[in-house]
């Protein structure tokens, strides 16, 4: 698998080039700046962009920007955002492609070497992985109305709500101390009433997952 890189602090990005080669990565092409990413993900198409939300010359949402653009041109370049800060008009904006293959992580949790593996290698698969304080923030600004997400049961939300942050059904299990059985069946709970097509596993839960962040209805409309 090729990554590229987009991340202005030298040293951050050293440690990411370790850690993404440590992780099976061929690391194609470093940079900087938002065209110097668009034009590496051109030249290499690669298999994930690591990017940094804050870039030269500006330092407010270069990465974003051209995150989404890479999802527009090149949609099998799957992207992990990283963030200093909690900033979740970018998350939603991404989010908003209504596709997997995307993540949104605090630079913080690159620390956890372990876990940051872990999802640098879901969201290459194709599917998400958000941090779980930018779950929060998502869910703090969606809106009233009808909202199929009104079906689901306060246990089913929890359940989304750590599939959102990329947990595996496991995982889950083990954060609300239930059997992983009684999480399969709130999972597959979720996807009927979300009306959600009979598909492979793991599309079906990022499809679960965008639709809890965004707040839209089965169709895809707002």
């Amino acid at each position: 698998m090729r990554a590229v890189i987009a991340e202005d602090s030298v040293l951050l990005r050293i440690g990411l080039v370790k850690v993404l080669e440590m992780a099976g990565f061929e690391v194609a092409a470093e940079t900087e700046d938002a065209d110097g990413l668009l034009a590496a993900v051109e030249e290499h198409r690669p298999t994930l962009a690591l990017v940094d939300v804050r870039m030269p010359p500006g330092f407010t949402d270069e990465g974003v920007r051209a995150a989404l653009m890479i999802r527009r041109q090149w949609p099998d370049t799957a992207v992990l955002l990283l963030s200093q800060y909690v900033e979740e008009r970018y998350a939603a904006d991404l989010l908003s492609a209504r596709s997997g293959g995307i993540g949104y992580l605090l630079k913080q949790r690159v620390a956890d070497v372990e876990e940051f593996v872990d999802a640098l290698r879901r969201v290459a698969g194709g599917g998400t992985a958000l941090d779980p304080q930018v779950v929060a923030q998502l869910l703090l600004r969606r809106g009233g109305g009808t909202d199929p997400l009104d079906r689901l049961t306060p246990r089913e939300r929890e359940v989304l709500a750590l599939m959102a942050e990329g947990r595996s059904n496991a995982g889950i299990a083990e954060q609300l101390v239930v059997g992983e059985s009684a999480v399969a069946k709130h999972i597959n709970s979720i996807f009927a009433k979300l009306d959600l097509p009979v598909a492979d596993g793991d599309h079906r839960r990022v499809l679960a997952v965008l639709r809890f962040l965004d707040g839209g209805s089965p169709d895809g409309g707002a």
